[in-house]
């Protein structure tokens, strides 16, 4: 009788044959082929997906919103998903892209939450400013997904994402900052994802041109220029819908709002859209 260790736990071979690994994939020791006869591949695109996510930075803090539809390539299928993920009381994750993997990194984080709580002894024990100091910041945040985001490009399996980190850094000063499928990172006082790229972008960037006009933005002006752009969203980006949640991080901790509703909704503009190229009438 073989007592090695790698014969632990496996039926005899002298009793009830050797081990057939043929259903098995190469990577686990068998030889069985993809049914087309192609190696085994990988999500080569995203199927149900959420749309735009849009924030800026407030002279205190950060707004970040995003609506909660996700769509099933054009069909308007999921009307309930939030893709705002606060973190802790410094930080939220904005996510665009493939909603499967969304729940992927929501349990990772969900995960690494509970290590942070552990290894900095969060058990009221601490007073506020020890406790908040030993948090991880927004800016450490980011920079982890930006290590998951491109170790699993290079594993070539991406996350289908686009996130945005929003909230406090060490120093409890605004921070903002992009991550997607390829590990590509960078920062601005104002970032969107997806169609708002294109749409919100403009709006937000004609009151907030660069960081020094950041610092001069008052909480009540950046909620409004939040709420204005997710009503352009709305009104011109097919995968959107009318109903978003939004996220104020600022020293007091993450203030959350769900379910809201687009306000003062009007149709009217629309009667103007005669379509394309030179109008006659």
């Amino acid at each position: 009788m073989d007592h090695s260790p790698q014969a632990w736990g496996r039926p005899r071979d002298d009793i009830y044959g050797s081990y057939n690994p043929s259903y098995l994939p190469h990577n686990k020791g068998g030889y069985q082929a993809h049914a087309n006869g192609q190696p085994n591949t990988h999500t080569q695109s995203p199927i149900v997906t959420g749309t735009s996510v849009i924030a800026i930075k407030f002279k205190s803090g950060v707004v970040i919103a995003a609506d909660n539809l996700a769509s099933y390539g054009s069909l308007a299928r999921f009307t309930d998903v939030k893709r705002l993920k606060p973190f802790n009381k410094k930080a939220v994750v904005g996510f665009g892209g493939d909603v499967s993997d969304m729940q992927y990194l929501d349990r990772l984080l969900s995960s690494l939450d509970v290590q942070e709580n552990y290894s900095n002894g969060s058990s009221g024990d601490l007073d506020d400013k020890t406790e908040n100091r030993a948090m991880m910041s927004a800016k450490n945040l980011h920079t982890y997904l930006s290590k998951v985001m491109y170790k699993r490009r290079t594993d070539f399996n991406p996350l289908w994402n686009a996130l945005l980190v929003a909230g406090l850094d060490e120093e409890s000063t605004p921070f903002l900052a992009f991550a997607d499928l390829l590990g590509t990172t960078y920062s601005s006082p104002t970032l969107a994802t997806g169609f708002g790229a294109h749409l919100a972008q403009p709006i937000m960037r004609r009151a907030v041109p660069d960081e020094e006009a950041s610092q001069k933005l008052e909480r009540e002006k950046a909620v409004e220029l939040v709420k204005q752009c997710m009503k352009v969203l709305f009104y011109r980006d097919a995968r959107s819908m009318n109903v978003y949640s939004m996220a104020v991080i600022d020293e007091n901790g993450v203030d959350l709002k769900q379910d809201i509703k687009l306000e003062a909704e009007s149709w009217a503009f629309a009667e103007g859209i005669k379509g394309y190229g030179t109008q006659t009438v």
